[in-house]
């Protein structure tokens, strides 16, 4: 397989994951990377505030699935590894912060009241009588709409929505409970009361495989954002050629291999590849596969995003330490903001950064919310600033500095048939050799679930391009 040509549209985590497992799988290719943004790394993004290199897209990974760790492993970056301080979290609801209700999955509290205070007396009574739901399995429905029918309105509202706002910034009546819960997906539809299958799947996910408490979260000192720096820094040593700002327009077929149309119209440039792996959204991903692969392009389409921002803020620290690692914010209370993280109190290395600031971020947008992601950085700023402090009960110190990190279009919403939409996009492109689709509109939108469809579309390339070369008699 010396010399076969690879081209991996898309830069992001996804798809840097795939050019570096194509390294090892498939020595001597070429590969190139083709991106559209500024520099590769997609939502792994750092920038200074108050000189100081923050992240202002994903800031943590989930230590308990293997795929984020092995790769800082592979990168020389295991000494670099760093996990969140034993901080609690809040949520703010009707005015107060609460502490999040312990052993709790996705805000399914078990028991529930194990939440007094996030919810009444009353809501409480109510998701302690778990209503019954008929035997059998079923297809698929909304989170919000399940746990809402057994347990009530107010587990959804005060706690199933603020979670899921904060990995899918998703609404819970529309994302999918056998995409986003698939645990208790398969322990419901085989009878479990929902309560019981929260419990025994928090305390599966809690645990490590040897059975042992470890951390959840990882990170990296300086940064998670350091990972794609990193990872695309290695990948151009080893001969990779990344091209940021460079939009692939259109991917032909070319005898048994393709073409990767990029550039301007008027001047386009050509890569010929004899395999391609699509790691962009899905709206994208659906334009580049359609002459190929139009079913898969129809259900590629049928996935819609949220957008949000993130607000970056660095306070000075004259006020003293900030509580715990932050908060989440129902929805139905009417605040802009959907979250705060208190990063000098999450990651001691943010804390030991600038001595005379603390920073802390707050992001905005859910799925269907434009209005606000449309006024200026000034007034987000601001408004992050009056509801941080509302929260806290006090006025926010000096702010040194702002940042305003908008991500357009950045989380996939795993709506109700999700599993079913998927199946459909992977069988139609399993019958078009050489083409793989990667990334977070499909099995998992973070980093670990990205890391590992980035490999799985790179090991899929390594077997068609095995298999042709054995069908050439090389």
């Amino acid at each position: 397989m010396v010399g076969s040509r690879v081209v991996v549209i898309g830069g992001g985590i996804t798809g840097l994951t795939a050019a570096w497992q194509l390294l090892e799988s498939v020595p001597g290719a070429d590969i190139t990377v083709v991106d559209a943004a500024d520099r590769p790394g997609g939502k792994l993004r750092r920038e200074p505030v108050a000189g100081v290199a923050l992240d202002v897209g994903a800031e943590s990974v989930l230590a308990r699935r293997p795929e984020a760790l092995t790769l800082m492993s592979e990168l020389g970056l295991d000494d670099q590894v760093v996990h969140p301080e034993a901080t609690t979290a809040s949520i703010w609801s009707r005015g107060q912060l609460h502490p999040m209700p312990r052993g709790t999955l996705m805000g399914i509290p078990s028991p529930p009241s194990s939440a007094a205070g996030v919810l009444s007396a009353e809501e409480i009574e109510r998701a302690e009588a778990e209503t019954p739901w008929p035997s059998g399995e079923f297809d698929d429905i909304s989170v919000g709409d399940y746990v809402a029918a057994r347990l009530g309105d107010a587990v959804v509202d005060r706690l199933v929505e603020p979670l899921l706002a904060g990995v899918y910034a998703g609404r819970a009546r529309r994302l999918s409970l056998r995409a986003c819960l698939p645990q208790v997906y398969a322990a419901v539809t085989a009878g479990a009361s929902l309560t019981d299958a929260a419990a025994t799947a928090a305390q599966t996910s809690a645990l490590s495989p040897a059975g042992s408490t470890a951390p959840v979260f990882a990170g990296l000192h300086g940064g998670v954002g350091r990972l794609a720096e990193s990872l695309s820094e290695t990948l151009r040593s080893r001969g990779v050629t990344i091209l940021s700002s460079t939009i692939a327009r259109e991917l032909r077929r070319d005898g048994a291999g393709w073409t990767v149309v990029t550039g301007a119209r008027p001047a386009p440039r050509t890569l010929g590849a004899d395999a391609v792996v699509v790691a962009v959204p899905s709206a994208p991903a659906a334009r580049i596969v359609e002459p190929h692969a139009a079913a898969a392009a129809a259900a590629l389409r049928e996935i819609e995003y949220a957008s949000m921002a993130i607000v970056t803020l660095a306070v000075d620290s004259s006020g003293g330490p900030l509580p715990g690692s932050g908060f989440l914010v129902p929805a139905v209370d009417g605040r802009t903001i959907k979250a705060s993280t208190f990063s000098s109190t999450k990651w001691r290395w943010t804390a030991e950064a600038a001595e005379d600031l603390l920073f802390l971020r707050a992001s905005v947008g859910r799925y269907g919310e434009t209005f606000d992601l449309q006024r200026p950085d000034a007034e987000l700023v601001g408004i992050a600033v009056a509801e941080v402090s509302e929260a806290l009960g006090h006025q926010l110190p000096r702010i040194a500095d702002a940042h305003v990190q908008r991500w357009g279009g950045a989380l996939p919403q795993y709506t109700v048939g999700h599993v079913d939409r998927v199946a459909r996009i992977r069988t139609a492109v399993a019958g078009v050799p050489g083409l793989e689709l990667a990334g977070a509109a499909y099995e998992g939108v973070g980093i670990p679930a990205c890391i590992a469809s980035g490999r799985a579309a790179a090991l899929a390339v390594t077997t068609h391009l095995r298999a042709r070369s054995g069908d050439a008699g090389e």
